[in-house]
């Protein structure tokens, strides 16, 4: 191998020659030392020795960037370390990896900032939305959006009342920061601060943020950022407000009069049938708002088929006295009780016009869900099986012989359903009687 004085001239002259890979050109004066070049692109100025039997190269740099003088001290360095027995390409390697774990140590460390808990959320939700965490499959519409109202930002003016502004959900304080910071400590703060005013709504946020934070822990990005015990600490499920029975939030027999009464008042239609609905079949809310008129029969009885959470559908009677207020609606639509093809937001104007009428009966505040539970209690006045109610409000089977043997169909649901209902308009002093003609009822004052 050729050997020649290094020059800036020379070196500056170098050329890769015609049909070559590449061209070497070494160093007479510095061992090891020599310049390298391949036809497109520049010369670089390199150090080759043996090193334990194998050959061993090292780029030192461009030779625009290093002089002649600066090469050769390179190179005599790169010598001593390995009359030091160390391999240059290995502690150059080193080096390089050492600065790249370091960037990716940086790197993690910005996204462990940047990433915010909404953002972990978001994408929570999407999954639950689209492909759900269980066997049964994506979450439904109502679960979906408590969800997204849990982290709502709030600031939106209320429809109805003037400047009144939204709060902000529950979860939006905690998880606006960085998904980092949701340490243990911070949780239980969030669940003092929370309690304080809303203890309810906080006990579903954080059996919402437990799920949220489990889910962070199986992530392969997530895992790395969230505490995902951040709930698990004592003195965090301690502060979460314990559910009691609701034992207020029912309507007695003695207030159905005056119930009845308010209600029929109300105007809107649909609205006004709504709320007879809730009651008059114990179903929940948004299983009714979504009610449409394909799943109405008025035939052979009347029936209901409902899109429940539980068995995914269920038949259940359509007593005569709610076929009669339903067959009054208009029909603007696909839906019972709405009008036009997007699914009616009645469910949300119902719990305004049902304030209204129990302020206007001067009755105590029963939910919209508290009509559920009326339902279910009022009915024992009846001496109805408590399976019976159960199938007709949706409830999964508690006791083997329900889960496994009886199956009642819809007409024997249906005897006792009106049972319930004559008795419910009994007491309010509501006479009804449907005409002979099936489908053709009237209501008689």
């Amino acid at each position: 191998m050729a050997k020649i004085n290094f020059t800036a001239g020379r070196v500056a002259g170098f050329r890769c020659p015609e049909g070559k890979a590449q061209a070497f050109m070494w160093d007479s004066d510095t061992q090891g030392l020599g310049v390298r070049i391949t036809p497109a692109g520049k010369p670089a100025y390199i150090f080759q020795r043996q090193h334990d039997g194998s050959t061993r190269r090292v780029t030192i740099g461009g030779c625009d960037s290093w002089t002649v003088v600066q090469a050769r001290d390179k190179a005599r360095e790169l010598q001593r370390e390995i009359d030091g027995g160390r391999d240059p390409a290995g502690v150059k390697r080193a080096a390089k990896a050492a600065a790249r774990a370091e960037k990716l140590s940086r790197e993690a460390e910005r996204a462990k900032r940047e990433t915010t808990g909404l953002d972990a959320w978001a994408e929570y939700v999407k999954v639950g939305r689209d492909e759900g965490f269980t066997d049964k499959g994506p979450w439904g519409a109502r679960h979906a959006a408590d969800h997204d109202t849990m982290v709502e930002a709030g600031g939106v003016a209320y429809k109805r009342v003037g400047a009144r502004m939204t709060k902000p959900g529950p979860l939006f304080a905690l998880l606006a920061g960085s998904l980092v910071d949701v340490s243990p400590a911070k949780v239980a703060q969030w669940l003092r601060d929370e309690s304080a005013t809303r203890p309810v709504r906080a006990a579903l946020a954080f059996r919402m943020l437990r799920s949220f934070l489990n889910w962070c822990g199986e992530h392969p990005v997530y895992a790395t950022i969230a505490s995902a015990d951040a709930h698990k600490r004592k003195e965090v499920r301690k502060l979460v407000h314990k559910q009691t029975k609701k034992k207020h939030d029912v309507l007695q027999r003695e207030q159905l009069a005056a119930w009845f009464a308010a209600v029929l008042a109300e105007p809107h239609p649909q609205r006004r049938a709504y709320l007879l609905a809730l009651l008059l079949t114990g179903a929940r809310k948004n299983e009714l708002s979504g009610l449409a008129w394909a799943d109405v029969d008025f035939r052979f009885g009347g029936s209901m088929t409902i899109r429940d959470k539980v068995e995914g559908e269920r038949v259940i009677p359509c007593p005569a006295y709610l076929s009669h207020i339903l067959q009054q609606l208009p029909r603007g639509g696909p839906w019972v009780f709405g009008s036009g093809d997007a699914i009616p937001d009645v469910g949300r104007n119902a719990v305004y016009n049902h304030r209204k009428a129990l302020a206007a009966a001067g009755l105590p505040h029963v939910s919209m869900h508290g009509l559920r539970r009326s339902f279910a209690s009022l009915s024992e006045w009846v001496e109805c099986p408590v399976g019976v109610a159960a199938q007709l409000m949706g409830h999964q089977p508690t006791a083997v012989a329900e889960k496994h043997y009886i199956t009642r169909p819809v007409d024997l649901l249906r005897v006792w359903h009106e049972k319930i209902v004559a008795w419910m308009l009994d007491q309010a002093g509501i006479k009804f009687v449907p005409k002979a003609e099936p489908g053709k009822l009237q209501l008689v004052a």
